[in-house]
Protein backbone atom coordinates (compact mmCIF):
# COMPACT_ATOMS: atom_id res chain seq x y z
CA UNK A 1 0.00 0.00 0.00
CA UNK A 2 1.02 3.81 -0.82
CA UNK A 3 0.93 6.31 1.22
CA UNK A 4 0.97 10.28 0.21
CA UNK A 5 1.40 12.42 3.54
CA UNK A 6 -0.70 15.63 3.48
CA UNK A 7 0.31 17.00 7.51
CA UNK A 8 -1.35 20.49 6.61
CA UNK A 9 -4.50 19.20 6.48
CA UNK A 10 -4.40 18.13 10.13
CA UNK A 11 -5.35 21.40 11.68
CA UNK A 12 -8.65 21.14 9.39
CA UNK A 13 -9.53 17.88 10.14
CA UNK A 14 -8.68 17.74 13.93
CA UNK A 15 -10.87 20.77 14.35
CA UNK A 16 -13.65 20.11 12.34
CA UNK A 17 -17.16 19.95 13.80
CA UNK A 18 -15.61 21.41 17.08
CA UNK A 19 -18.09 24.28 16.79
CA UNK A 20 -15.66 27.19 16.67
CA UNK A 21 -18.27 29.43 15.17
CA UNK A 22 -18.23 30.33 10.92
CA UNK A 23 -15.17 30.46 9.63
CA UNK A 24 -15.99 33.11 7.11
CA UNK A 25 -16.74 35.19 9.75
CA UNK A 26 -13.63 34.98 11.54
CA UNK A 27 -11.69 35.47 8.94
CA UNK A 28 -13.66 39.05 7.48
CA UNK A 29 -13.33 40.39 11.07
CA UNK A 30 -9.63 40.27 11.48
CA UNK A 31 -7.79 43.24 10.82
CA UNK A 32 -7.68 43.78 7.00
CA UNK A 33 -3.75 44.60 6.90
CA UNK A 34 -4.06 40.62 7.75
CA UNK A 35 -5.95 39.76 4.41
CA UNK A 36 -2.82 38.19 2.74
CA UNK A 37 -2.00 35.78 5.37
CA UNK A 38 -5.82 35.10 5.95
CA UNK A 39 -6.10 34.95 2.37
CA UNK A 40 -9.08 37.64 2.09
CA UNK A 41 -8.49 38.74 -1.65
CA UNK A 42 -10.60 41.58 -1.47
CA UNK A 43 -13.32 43.57 0.97
CA UNK A 44 -16.53 44.77 -1.69
CA UNK A 45 -19.09 46.31 0.23
CA UNK A 46 -21.40 43.66 1.07
CA UNK A 47 -19.05 40.33 -0.17
CA UNK A 48 -15.78 39.60 0.14
CA UNK A 49 -13.46 37.33 -1.98
CA UNK A 50 -11.44 34.58 -0.35
CA UNK A 51 -8.90 31.60 -1.89
CA UNK A 52 -10.00 28.23 -0.62
CA UNK A 53 -7.99 26.55 1.97
CA UNK A 54 -8.58 23.35 0.39
CA UNK A 55 -8.93 24.11 -3.07
CA UNK A 56 -9.71 21.14 -5.91
CA UNK A 57 -8.31 23.45 -8.31
CA UNK A 58 -5.55 26.28 -8.54
CA UNK A 59 -7.51 29.36 -8.03
CA UNK A 60 -10.66 27.90 -6.59
CA UNK A 61 -11.91 31.32 -5.12
CA UNK A 62 -15.21 32.01 -2.70
CA UNK A 63 -17.26 35.23 -3.44
CA UNK A 64 -18.84 35.22 0.19
CA UNK A 65 -21.52 37.72 1.81
CA UNK A 66 -20.43 39.62 5.30
CA UNK A 67 -24.09 38.61 6.61
CA UNK A 68 -24.23 35.19 8.10
CA UNK A 69 -26.79 33.84 6.05
CA UNK A 70 -27.47 30.02 5.56
CA UNK A 71 -30.12 30.39 2.71
CA UNK A 72 -29.98 32.33 -1.06
CA UNK A 73 -33.70 33.78 -0.23
CA UNK A 74 -32.64 35.51 2.66
CA UNK A 75 -29.26 37.54 1.01
CA UNK A 76 -30.69 41.10 0.27
CA UNK A 77 -30.84 42.30 -3.87
CA UNK A 78 -27.73 44.59 -3.76
CA UNK A 79 -25.52 41.83 -2.14
CA UNK A 80 -26.69 39.50 -4.87
CA UNK A 81 -25.69 41.99 -7.46
CA UNK A 82 -22.62 42.39 -6.55
CA UNK A 83 -21.57 38.88 -5.27
CA UNK A 84 -22.35 38.54 -9.46
CA UNK A 85 -20.10 41.10 -10.21
CA UNK A 86 -17.36 40.05 -8.05
CA UNK A 87 -17.54 37.09 -9.45
CA UNK A 88 -17.22 38.47 -13.13
CA UNK A 89 -14.03 40.62 -11.96
CA UNK A 90 -12.76 37.45 -10.68
CA UNK A 91 -13.62 35.24 -13.63
CA UNK A 92 -11.58 37.75 -15.68
CA UNK A 93 -8.29 38.00 -13.29
CA UNK A 94 -8.62 33.77 -13.65
CA UNK A 95 -8.53 34.00 -17.55
CA UNK A 96 -5.54 36.64 -17.59
CA UNK A 97 -3.73 34.85 -14.81
CA UNK A 98 -4.03 31.30 -15.95
CA UNK A 99 -5.97 31.07 -19.08
CA UNK A 100 -8.46 28.09 -17.82
CA UNK A 101 -10.38 25.85 -20.58
CA UNK A 102 -13.39 26.38 -18.48
CA UNK A 103 -14.98 27.34 -15.05
CA UNK A 104 -17.31 25.29 -12.53
CA UNK A 105 -19.70 27.85 -10.92
CA UNK A 106 -21.66 27.53 -7.65
CA UNK A 107 -22.67 26.75 -4.61
CA UNK A 108 -24.05 23.86 -1.85
CA UNK A 109 -26.78 25.00 0.24
CA UNK A 110 -27.44 23.12 3.19
CA UNK A 111 -25.39 20.27 4.85
CA UNK A 112 -26.73 17.42 2.77
CA UNK A 113 -25.98 19.24 -0.49
CA UNK A 114 -22.43 18.97 -0.08
CA UNK A 115 -21.81 22.58 1.89
CA UNK A 116 -18.92 22.22 4.07
CA UNK A 117 -19.95 25.63 5.64
CA UNK A 118 -23.83 24.98 5.68
CA UNK A 119 -24.85 27.94 7.49
CA UNK A 120 -22.67 31.06 5.89
CA UNK A 121 -23.39 30.41 1.89
CA UNK A 122 -20.64 31.11 -0.26
CA UNK A 123 -20.00 31.22 -4.16
CA UNK A 124 -17.70 28.73 -5.43
CA UNK A 125 -15.35 29.25 -8.62
CA UNK A 126 -13.31 26.84 -10.27
CA UNK A 127 -11.01 27.50 -13.26
CA UNK A 128 -10.61 23.60 -14.69
CA UNK A 129 -8.44 22.63 -17.96
CA UNK A 130 -8.49 19.28 -19.57
CA UNK A 131 -7.12 16.70 -17.19
CA UNK A 132 -6.91 18.23 -14.03
CA UNK A 133 -8.82 15.56 -13.03
CA UNK A 134 -6.58 13.06 -13.39
CA UNK A 135 -5.71 9.30 -11.40
CA UNK A 136 -4.28 11.21 -8.94
CA UNK A 137 -7.82 12.59 -7.92
CA UNK A 138 -10.06 9.73 -9.10
CA UNK A 139 -8.11 6.63 -8.16
CA UNK A 140 -5.89 8.23 -5.11
CA UNK A 141 -8.64 10.59 -3.98
CA UNK A 142 -5.84 13.08 -3.66
CA UNK A 143 -5.59 16.54 -5.48
CA UNK A 144 -2.02 17.91 -6.64
CA UNK A 145 -1.66 21.68 -6.19
CA UNK A 146 0.83 23.28 -8.57
CA UNK A 147 1.20 26.46 -6.71
CA UNK A 148 1.35 27.80 -3.12
CA UNK A 149 -1.96 29.63 -2.45
CA UNK A 150 0.01 32.65 -1.45
CA UNK A 151 1.57 32.22 -4.84
CA UNK A 152 -2.60 32.58 -6.26
CA UNK A 153 -3.34 34.91 -3.93
CA UNK A 154 -0.52 37.52 -4.63
CA UNK A 155 -1.05 36.46 -9.06
CA UNK A 156 -4.60 38.04 -8.34
CA UNK A 157 -4.25 40.76 -5.87
CA UNK A 158 -3.17 42.53 -9.30
CA UNK A 159 -6.61 42.34 -10.03
CA UNK A 160 -8.13 43.92 -6.94
CA UNK A 161 -5.76 47.13 -5.91
CA UNK A 162 -7.72 47.97 -3.27
CA UNK A 163 -11.04 46.96 -1.01
CA UNK A 164 -14.09 49.22 -0.74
Amino acid sequence: MDYLWSPWRYRYVSQAGKGEGCPFCQKVALDPARDRENLVLYRGRHNFILLNLYPYTTGHMLVTPYAHVATLDGVPAETLVEMMELTQRLQTALRKCYNPEGYNLGMNLGKCAGAGVADHIHLHLLPRWGGDSNFMTVIGETRVQPEDLLATYDKLAAFFPRSQ
